[in-house]
């Protein structure tokens, strides 16, 4: 008999152990609601999830363990169809445009563009000289880096050249677009393709790692034939 109300006092110690740590689970996540969720509908359909955990058959703490992860990964703020611009001289320079952006703080704050962005760069006539788009993006904003991803496009205006590649990296600070892919530029000259590119953000002055590929070059109308035997 003493041995079984023994086992019942550790089951009953257990279980108050189990109930004290699900609550402050509740409490730590309740908190992140209250930083990263601004709706009301929002707030109580992920309640609703909470106390559907909380009271289940399993009580499987690791799925709480792994809710509350999963919300510390939630964006500080999203917006749709912004705009972003830099100006310099009360004159606009660059324009970023994007569907959809999730921006994130912390030690690295940083935006995310997972639906896509563009970005085009203006001369002091406000004549588009270069576009950038591509599926992809992020920016770095403390580290002035910004890299876009998947099907990246550039368009050079003055040129008329294109630059087709899978990763580009912009550093704003040296103003400079590089990448470590392959990539194809492609003019009315023929088509270039190489291992990886380093050029000015502005890409009129490149320099194309391994290059290859087909140049179209005129003949000359004014260069002196050979004489005739």
């Amino acid at each position: 008999m003493n041995t079984e109300i023994a086992g019942r006092k550790r089951d009953w110690e257990r279980m108050n152990k189990r109930i004290n740590i699900l609550a402050q689970k509740q409490i730590d996540i309740l908190k992140l609601l209250n930083r990263y969720t601004t709706g009301k509908l929002l707030k109580c359909f992920v309640i609703s999830i909470i106390l559907t955990m909380s009271f289940a058959c399993k009580n499987d703490m690791k799925d709480i363990t792994a809710f509350g992860s999963m919300l510390d990964t939630l964006p500080d703020q999203s917006a749709r169809d912004i705009e972003f611009t830099y100006s310099d001289s009360a004159r606009i320079q660059i324009k970023l445009t994007s569907p959809f952006m999730n921006s994130y703080k912390g030690n690295d704050p940083y935006m995310e563009f997972p639906e896509g962005f563009k970005v085009v760069f203006y001369d002091t006539l406000m004549n588009i000289t270069t576009r950038i788009t591509a599926n992809y993006g992020i920016n770095y904003q403390n580290r002035k880096i910004m890299e876009a991803r998947s099907d990246v496009v550039v368009i050079n205006y003055i040129t008329d050249e294109k630059l087709n590649t899978e990763e580009l990296i912009w550093d704003q600070r040296k103003e400079i677009i590089f990448s470590n892919k392959f990539v194809k530029i492609t003019s009315e000259d023929g088509v270039l393709y190489g291992d990886g590119l380093e050029s000015d953000q502005t890409f009129s002055k490149r320099r194309i790692i391994n290059p290859s590929g087909e140049i179209l070059i005129e003949d000359d109308e004014n260069s002196q034939k050979p004489p005739d035997d």
